[in-house]
């Protein structure tokens, strides 16, 4: 009997875990079965997914299901959009870039673009037919957002953008950027705005090379390059100039839930793999499960991974009901993305030989793990944060 992801920990469903959100898990599930996988290793080998299955995403309802219905969306919570990260772990196609387009970049424009702006772009994005991607880090600007170069001068009712971007997800499909500029630099953090770029409608945007990765192969991540790049003034998120440092503080947090989520779903997917692998794999004549060090091993790590769920089941709650401040997310995407580093590896080792090799999920997980303690702002900026609440 295969073990499930979904069961391995054996623990009830948590009370944001609803009918609805449950069903939204079997169909993401089965619709990433159906559709992803079977052409996943043709993802991983072109280093970069296809526009129709974005479209087919959005057709079964897998994109912008936090966007109410009169955007396109499907009017759920980010409970749905967790259920459709988790499916995604669980199932194996970390690579296919939803997660970003679903609960970062839409909900930048949900919350701050104006009624215009967000008939505009939501549908299009819940449909598959924009695809979007946020550009903040920049060659010489990480975790460090004040630091930003890339500039965007007024010009009647134009903005003129010039700057760079790099590490940016989704970066060779996406064609609706969020775009973290300097509209004034001499005042800091308050001289940082949004502005939405559609690459197909501008001149002077280019892409860079699609970057070399150690792991997620099929998530394109790119540079993007901006020269003398005009866009109208009415692609700025909020009322006015300078209150791009506050959104970006503002949606941080759900950010960092989002890496948690797919943390913790690794973690799971992992013990539910390494668990029918030692079943089946023998050593002495009798299968690896039968040593006490795999138990012990395997009993230590689904300790952790259920803390791990307990935790992140309660930050879930806590955001839907507005109270998990960037404290809490901060610790959510620290301690479980480490956690995921832990698991990833601990069941690697179980494997022995074989999970070195690439045609076992276990190796693939073991890569793609690794890069979570570093987006989202890297996990030695999360125990700084952390701090300032001591």
């Amino acid at each position: 009997m295969v073990t499930s992801p979904a069961e391995v920990l054996g623990l009830p469903k948590p009370a944001w875990v609803t009918e609805d959100v449950a069903m939204l898990y079997d169909m993401a599930t089965k619709f990433l079965e159906a559709e992803i996988a079977p052409r996943y290793e043709e993802f991983e080998k072109a280093e970069i997914f296809d526009r129709e299955s974005w479209r087919k995403a959005g057709e079964a309802g897998l994109l912008c299901a936090s966007i109410p219905e009169e955007y396109g969306g499907s009017s759920g919570t980010f409970a749905h959009e967790s259920a459709i990260m988790e499916a995604v772990s669980h199932v194996g196609v970390d690579g296919f870039g939803i997660a970003l387009h679903n609960s970062i970049v839409a909900p930048y424009i949900l919350h701050y673009g104006s009624e215009e702006q967000k008939k505009k772009w939501l549908p299009r994005m819940a449909s598959g037919e924009l695809i979007g991607a946020i550009a903040m880090t920049e060659p010489g600007a990480g975790s460090d957002l004040q630091g930003v170069k890339t500039s965007a001068v007024r010009d009647g009712n134009q903005y003129r953008i010039n700057g760079s971007k790099t590490f940016i997800t989704n970066g060779q499909l996406a064609n609706l950027v969020v775009l973290v500029t300097k509209t004034d630099p001499s005042k800091g953090a308050k001289g940082t705005s949004l502005i939405v770029v559609e690459t197909d409608e501008v001149e002077g945007f280019e892409r860079g090379r699609n970057l070399d990765k150690i792991g997620l192969k099929s998530n394109d991540t790119s540079e993007l390059f901006f020269n003398d790049v005009r866009v109208p003034t009415a692609n700025l998120l909020g009322s006015e100039e300078g209150q791009g440092f506050v959104q970006l503080m503002q949606q941080l947090p759900q950010e960092r839930l989002q890496i948690g989520a797919t943390a913790i779903a690794m973690a799971e997917r992992a013990l539910a793999v390494t668990i029918d692998y030692v079943k089946e794999r023998k050593a002495f004549g009798k299968p690896i499960l039968d040593f006490q060090n795999t138990q012990f091993k395997l009993a230590e790590l689904k300790t952790e991974a259920t803390i791990g769920r307990v935790f992140y089941n309660d930050c879930v709650q806590r955001h839907l009901n507005g109270g998990l401040d960037p404290v809490t997310a901060s610790m959510a995407k620290y301690w479980l993305s480490e956690l995921q580093g832990k698991v990833v590896d601990e069941c690697l080792q179980l494997h022995g030989g074989y999970g070195y090799m690439n045609e076992y999920p276990i190796a693939r997980m073991y890569r793609d793990a690794r890069v979570q303690r570093i987006y989202g702002g890297t996990n030695e900026i999360m125990k700084l944060l952390i701090a300032r609440s001591l």
